[in-house]
């Protein structure tokens, strides 16, 4: 199997601001190029796309081609299993979603400290290890945010799970508190098969400080920065698929071409120049922040994190301008302000970059005003 995985979570909108707002007609030509160009693997999850890119699956794949035809991956939100019992009707739900009658993989998703103990005490691993003997998950495994240590354990104690899904990309290589090269390494020692999730860190490495792309121009003028992004994760030998949120046709077909059966690993001089560009990438953002979105889901005050945290970043990459205010204000119509944080701290336990968000809140505030 080729390692693109096509991930259902950034899909082109046709209305920018509303997660919810999948243009089923862009996707469709997306999936249909994807399958044509011989990838199989798509990853969704409950809660993407306001909970509706499960249904995706239905309407663009399982309504639409052999079953036979396609592989996917989907993952149970441990946050909402409260008990025991709640795991079967979630579990029933996202078959009917995404009308599947089996899961080819599915992960517990976004393991870490706290949540590793509560999945374990509410049988959640007991109920996959169930679904999987009776063969309506073909593959188990697990989504993690944490660190190396954490993740040795959890192999060490669950050998039925195969595949380990992490946040890998050069950027984040030797951060110290995403720890990727540790946790591929620990994955990688014990055997299991890993899935790669933000290879180009939410974008970010997709649109490089001039500095970082004049260096990767140097070497190669005719590539993307996203697809020197990719091929970093696809060339690590325990990598299975690498995802990519793709929006519309040119990133597809970027990946494609990078990620398709002429797929080139990295040379060592190759990851010598991302090793330099990882030092000027880290250097120029100010938040880490990946859009994912998760925070959102736990906060009271639906404060649009990731979109200000965007706006901030680019403040702070290019200065001012007249348009990132603009674009505050008007996020502002139908979000929460920043300033209108109650500082609950429940988008902090739902972050994988673990970042300081309600600190970086009050400093976008200043920024573009209460």
């Amino acid at each position: 199997m080729m390692k693109l995985g096509f991930g259902l979570m950034r899909l082109p909108l046709t209305d920018p601001q509303d997660p919810k707002a999948i243009d089923y007609q862009q996707v469709n030509a997306l999936v249909d190029r994807y399958l044509e160009g011989g990838f199989t693997y798509f990853d969704t999850a409950w809660a993407y796309h306001g909970e509706m890119s499960e249904s995706v699956v239905r309407r663009c794949l399982t309504e639409r081609y052999p079953r036979e035809k396609f592989v996917v991956a989907d993952k149970m939100p441990i946050w909402l299993a409260k008990r025991e019992e709640d795991y079967l009707p979630i579990f029933e739900e996202q078959l009917r979603r995404t009308g599947l009658s089996y899961f080819d993989i599915y992960l517990l998703h976004a393991l870490g400290q706290s949540s590793y103990e509560k999945t374990e005490q509410r049988g959640g691993f007991d109920f996959v290890r169930r679904m999987h003997d009776e063969g309506r998950i073909r593959h188990l495994g697990f989504s993690y945010h944490d660190n190396a240590e954490l993740l040795d354990r959890i192999l060490r104690e669950h050998p039925e799970m195969e595949y380990v899904q992490l946040q890998i990309n050069y950027a984040d290589w030797e951060n110290q508190g995403i720890q990727a090269r540790r946790c591929y390494e620990t994955a990688a020692a014990h055997g299991r098969k890993v899935i790669v999730m933000e290879p180009v860190k939410g974008g970010i490495l997709a649109q490089l400080p001039t500095e970082a792309e004049e260096l990767i121009r140097a070497r190669d003028r005719s590539a993307s920065m996203a697809s020197w992004a990719l091929r970093f994760a696809a060339s690590l030998p325990e990598v299975v698929v690498v995802l990519s949120g793709m929006s519309n046709r040119e990133q597809l077909e970027d990946n494609m071409a990078h990620l398709g059966r002429d797929f080139r690993p990295l040379s060592d001089e190759e990851r010598a120049v991302l090793d330099r560009a990882a030092e000027i990438v880290q250097g120029q953002v100010a938040i880490a922040c990946t859009s994912c979105r998760y925070c959102m889901e736990e906060c009271p005050q639906n404060i649009d994190i990731p979109d200000y945290f965007a706006l901030f970043n680019n403040q702070q990459r290019f200065g001012m301008g007249l348009s990132n205010p603009s674009y505050y204000s008007n996020l502002t119509k139908r979000f929460g302000m920043a300033s209108q944080c109650i500082d609950c701290g429940l988008c902090e336990t739902r972050c994988p970059q673990h970042l300081e968000i309600r600190s970086w809140l009050k400093k976008v505030a200043e920024v573009f005003g209460k």
